[in-house]
């Protein structure tokens, strides 16, 4: 059920434009890479900062970025795959050993309730107790709720907003009904002050992509391949397809949808020649302005 608060309390003052960027903590996908840990974006506002995706390193980039981890919330799924959900457990946690002493909200798509309380009450369930119980100057287990979300608004805090719509990634591999029935991919969009911040999850070209980047100042878009590879390749080619959105179906989504600055992300591993040519190709069908993302890419509104 989406949270509503007018809650007006914010350092800002009300004529004064609110101070709003969005950061690339973690730009690969599920290949282990030194360079590029797995996929998750911070947006802040003011003093606020909302966490899209907890992949591999989070934790680790956060702290490299000069954010403190206890002031993250809510955090933002998109899916889960273990790129996107790996290190969730680890934000949950580390969070509160930092100094979290309030409740944080967990968003996610059918199934994400299911995952969080198996973490906390399952698998890291020993850890909380005993870092709780046992290390009281931790104080006491600080609570985590999660909470299932289908498209629409997900968050309205007055300030600012998120919502959400579902995004196509590999519905039609093939699989079981069964499974294709509980596989919910989401992508979101942040809106406060005049600007917007959609974060793309893992997708295709979609309606559901284009509703939520439409006329936005920012679109964080997944960019899996140059399309160039993926015509010649048909493992390639059959991602592109059904999976991952390649070079030319991200610039294409970003020009028929009127978006100010693309910041291409989850990127498979690449040469430096073939991180030129992503680029190269992006500029095919696309003139404005363009972030190739790398780690700890930051961009302010």
């Amino acid at each position: 059920m989406p949270q509503t608060s007018n809650d007006a309390s914010s350092p800002a003052d009300a004529n004064t434009p609110p101070n709003i960027s969005v950061r690339l903590l973690g730009t690969g996908g599920p290949w282990v890479d030194g360079e590029r840990f797995g996929p998750s974006t911070l947006i802040s506002y003011n003093d606020e900062w909302l966490l899209f995706d907890t992949g591999r390193g989070v934790g680790i980039r956060l702290v490299q970025a000069g954010e403190d981890p206890a002031a993250v919330s809510p955090i933002f799924i998109t899916h889960h795959h273990l790129d996107h959900i790996s290190d969730l457990a680890d934000v949950l946690i580390t969070s509160w050993l930092r100094g979290r002493d309030k409740e944080l909200v967990v968003y996610g798509p059918l199934g994400t309730e299911t995952i969080v309380d198996a973490l906390m009450n399952i698998v890291y369930a020993k850890d909380i107790e005993w870092r709780s119980v046992g290390e009281p100057a931790w104080g006491g287990w600080k609570p985590v709720r999660a909470v299932d979300v289908e498209p629409g608004t997900v968050v309205d805090m007055g300030r600012w907003k998120v919502s959400c719509d579902y995004v196509v990634h590999g519905h039609k591999l093939g699989f079981r009904k069964e499974f294709v029935k509980n596989w919910r991919c989401l992508g979101y969009r942040f809106e406060a002050g005049g600007k917007s911040i959609v974060v793309s999850g893992d997708t295709v070209d979609c309606g559901g992509i284009r509703r939520l980047a439409q006329d936005a100042d920012v679109l964080v878009q997944c960019c899996f391949e140059n399309y160039s590879l993926c015509e010649g390749d048909e493992h390639l080619s059959r991602v592109a397809e059904f999976t991952l959105a390649d070079t030319k179906q991200t610039a294409t989504i970003a020009t028929e949808c009127g978006v100010g600055h693309l910041m291409a992300t989850h990127i498979r591993p690449k040469s430096d020649d073939a991180m030129a040519v992503m680029e190269k190709e992006i500029r095919e069908f696309y003139d404005g302005p363009l972030t190739i993302g790398t780690d700890l890419t930051s961009l302010t509104l």
